[in-house]
Parts: C-alpha cells; structure tokens; sequence
C-alpha cells in the first residue's frame, strides 16, 4: 500500500512513516508485562522540556489546537503513567501502539486494512467533511485540518491525534496500517523506529510486515 502526504501537508512539515501487518491473531494482555513495566516508569519533571514533547506541542498551536487541553497522544499516556494511574487495555494490537507511544513520544496509529479502500492520503480539509472519531460524537469539520482520507473519501484519521471509528482496531482485525505521525523538529529515525517497534511487537501475535517501512 502508498500512502501519500500532500503537497500541502508536507509544507508543514508533516510526514509519516508507513507498513502494513498482516496474519495477527488479536486477543488481549498479550503485552501485559511490558505494560505494568511502563507503569512505574516515568515521571512528570521530565515531559515539560523533552524536546519531542515540545515539537508536537509546537505544531498543535501552529493547528489552532491547545496541547495543555488537548494533549499529544504520547505525551497524554505518558503523563498518565507518570501520575500512576494505569495504560488503558483495549485489545493487543491498539495496546502495541500504546505501549510504543509511551515509550517514544510518537503518535502512532493503527487501521483496520479491511475497513480500508484503496491507499490513504494525507490532505488538507475542504471543509464539510463527517468525522465519526471513537469515543465521541460525529462531527463536521472545517477547512485547513490535516487529514488522511482512502479512495471513497473517509477520513479515518484527524492528524496527529484522533481516530475514527470506521477503520478502528476489534477484537476480529487480522491485517492493520501502522502510521507514525511526524511533525517538523523530529527526527524521521525516530519515528521509523517508532513504527518498526510496533512491528516487533506485532510479530508477537503472528504477524508479518508486507513490506519495509516507508516514509511519505
């Protein structure tokens, strides 16, 4: 699968790295060792100057969005963690992302292929487009918002932070689209190792990368 960035988008910096998984065999507390693991390990102090928490933040002002309300989604399970609550358990593969997301400070999202037509492409919106983002209500959206859209014109995804409901990760998803979310003064090794830890724990449940990662 290519998924594509716009001109427009890449003019703002943004580029994401790519792969797809396929043969997964999803179920839950898969990774539950790694998770109880990440639970003692971090602390608030640190976010407020790590840099990759900076550069997402940066770019949510430059998209009119307030990262103290509407925290990157690294840096808000991060800080979750951090307050020693415990990392949400939805199914091992949306946990997979999360636990990478921790980790790294990297949006990472997860899409069911077979909820999928055709190759996504990152694009500005129009305007009008219906948004029915997971846990909340469908919503209109304005113009100027990044977001990646398949052939038929669904957007799955408001860039960097929320996810729809149409292409979400069950319990019955076999094949997914592994995106890390990259934004300007973050290194694209950083968030291709992102992606590629993913996969690693991926493997773990059966499956099998299609391709190497691509950056767009």
């Amino acid at each position: 699968m290519i998924v594509r960035v716009s001109k427009e988008c890449s003019e703002l910096g943004i580029f994401i790295a790519h792969t797809e998984v396929v043969n997964l065999t999803n179920g839950s507390l898969h990774f539950e060792e790694e998770m109880q693991k990440l639970e003692t390990s971090f602390d608030l102090e640190s976010l407020s100057v790590d840099p990759v928490v900076r550069a997402y933040r940066e770019f949510y002002w430059r998209l009119g969005i307030d990262p103290t309300k509407t925290r990157p989604s690294g840096e808000a399970l991060r800080r979750r963690v951090a307050r020693g609550s415990k990392l949400p358990r939805i199914n091992d593969i949306v946990d997979a992302g999360n636990i990478v997301s921790v980790k790294t400070l990297v949006p990472i999202g997860l899409y069911d292929l077979s909820k999928l037509v055709g190759s996504p492409t990152l694009v500005l919106s129009k305007g009008g487009e219906r948004f029915n983002p997971i846990g909340s209500k469908s919503e209109t959206l304005e113009s100027g918002i990044p977001i990646l859209q398949d052939e038929r014109g669904l957007v799955i995804h408001v860039y960097p932070h929320r996810d729809a409901l149409e292409s979400s990760v069950t319990n019955s998803t076999t094949s997914v689209l592994v995106i890390g979310a990259g934004v300007p003064r973050i290194e694209r090794k950083l968030v291709i190792n992102a992606v590629e830890m993913v996969c690693d724990l991926l493997k773990r449940i059966g499956g099998v990368k299609t391709h190497e990662i691509e950056v767009s």
